[in-house]
């Protein structure tokens, strides 16, 4: 056409501005859901502060906890001694410092303990069933009918003192309750197309089990760990407080809240502020739990 202009065939071509990615597009909404739920942050900011007590408390407090200064012995909380000073007058706020290492060692023993050996127990006894589920249900049934405390208390007289048996007992008494859910998601899974296809397909069971099975099983088992690490240091806590855990001097949590069992009316800080951290870290790893539970996976 006369007068018409083309564009040499070497110009490149307009491009179109490019659409933002979907994981941006996730990135902020999941952003957005966090700033939405300021308790939920403030809840993983106590764990991870515990956390790096446990890892570093250099880093909080140059206090010797297992020494004091006799002169200083019942001393209030001050600028100095932030908790106060216990009764021989070593400082209470690098106790607990310190006594979170005790504290959450014994946790994480009880929680892998119960975890492991509850999922195992669940998913065998979920994609078996018949009596292999009848078996294992039963057991599961009689621990969930007695007080945890009571099992602890139970295996602890078989095992003997000490944190690493208290961490055990912790992790027994709760294996019950991880079984139980773990079965219930694995009836969930297991009339799945994709499992029904690999078993007809000649894929052997304990292959199934661990391939398609369990990596579609574990989410409510995560859930609960977290709900479950609240309960494991009030239980670690109690029986420590009644004097199963580590021999003294060692500052776990709940020797500490014993410790000031005496000094209730002249000192209420020994019990009281070692106490409040404990009931703060709990209600912490309640929440994380509940958001792990319900609101995370409505979320995504």
């Amino acid at each position: 056409m006369a007068g018409a202009t083309t564009a040499p065939a070497d110009a490149p071509a307009a491009s179109a501005p490019a659409a933002p990615p979907a994981t941006t597009g996730r990135r902020r909404s999941r952003w957005r859901w966090f700033a939405r739920r300021p308790g939920l942050l403030l809840s993983i900011g106590v764990l991870l502060l515990v956390v790096l007590w446990a890892v570093r408390p250099g880093w909080f407090t140059a206090a010797d906890p297992l020494v004091g200064v006799p002169r200083e012995k019942l001393s209030p909380p001050s600028a100095e001694h932030w908790f106060g000073t216990d009764s021989i007058g070593r400082d209470l706020f690098a106790r607990v410092v310190h006594g979170a290492q005790y504290s959450l060692r014994a946790v994480a023993i009880a929680l892998v303990l119960a975890l492991v050996v509850g999922a195992l127990l669940g998913l065998i006894s979920g994609y078996l069933g018949g009596v292999v589920d009848n078996v294992i249900m039963r057991v599961v049934d009689v621990l969930l009918a007695l007080p945890g405390l009571l099992i602890s208390l139970i295996l602890i007289t078989a095992l003997g003192f000490g944190t690493l048996n208290v961490a055990i007992a912790v992790g027994v008494s709760a294996v019950a309750a991880f079984a139980r859910v773990m079965r219930s998601e694995v009836l969930r899974v297991r009339n799945a197309a994709y499992v029904e296809a690999a078993v007809k397909g000649g894929v052997r069971w304990w292959s199934v089990m661990g391939r398609h099975v369990l990596p579609n099983s574990y989410g409510s088992i995560m859930a609960l760990g977290a709900l479950e690490f609240g309960s494991a240091i009030l239980s670690i806590a109690a029986l420590s407080f009644l004097g199963f855990g580590a021999a003294p001097p060692a500052p776990e949590w709940g020797a500490l809240v014993a410790d000031g069992r005496n000094y209730l009316a002249t000192a209420w800080w020994v019990t009281t502020l070692p106490g409040l951290v404990v009931i703060v870290v709990v209600i912490a790893a309640n929440r994380i739990g509940r958001a792990l539970d319900g609101e995370w996976r409505q979320a995504r």
